[in-house]
């Protein structure tokens, strides 16, 4: 989409990174097909969404700027995501109503996430605007790594010795990546 080319250096590095998650995918001890077709199909609208925010923030026509892109983007949003959690969640707004009836901090709760989601989606874009759209796939993995070794740690999830190795992969092939962006400049 952007005919950016990157070094050949640059796509050696991300062997490791698709390698590994697909060797911790495949060593998944609850792993289901379905789950990683569904996984696979969520990558890839990442990764065009990321192209298409790379291609708006630095094109000279659009002149967008990160809060500009949320102010467009986030209605898109709330109108695709609503229809489909009332659909997939049919209780959801009764349940809403009474957590909000029976927690005191349930607004409070709901106005830091906001604030919170907020400000993952703008450092999104600025990390987009200011490196690249790779760049920014290759920390969605690095960050898939983290929240692993996380919920092992915090929840006891359980790992088989080739998903600690295919993690272990990622990110090697993370920091890689970025040591040849470093070179490269």
């Amino acid at each position: 989409m952007t005919f950016k080319r990157e070094a050949w250096i640059t796509y050696a590095c991300l062997v490791p990174v698709v390698s590994g998650v697909v060797i911790a995918s495949g060593g998944e001890p609850s792993f289901h097909l379905y789950g990683f077709i569904m996984c696979i199909g969520a990558t890839a609208a990442r990764a065009f969404k990321s192209v298409l925010q790379g291609i708006l923030l630095s094109s000279e026509g659009e002149k967008l700027n990160s809060m500009n892109l949320m102010l467009y983007m986030a209605p898109i949003a709330v109108i695709a995501l609503i229809p489909a959690a009332l659909t997939m969640e049919p209780t959801v707004l009764d349940v809403f109503i009474s957590l909000g009836t029976e927690h005191k901090f349930m607004w409070l709760l709901l106005l830091i996430n906001s604030a919170m989601a907020y400000s993952a989606n703008l450092s999104n874009f600025l990390v987009t605007k200011h490196t690249s759209a790779l760049t920014l796939q290759v920390l969605g993995n690095a960050k898939g790594a983290v929240a692993v070794v996380i919920s092992i740690l915090l929840f006891r999830n359980p790992v088989t010795f080739m998903g600690i190795g295919g993690y272990t992969i990622t990110v090697l092939g993370v920091v890689a990546y970025g040591e040849a962006k470093r070179r490269l400049k």
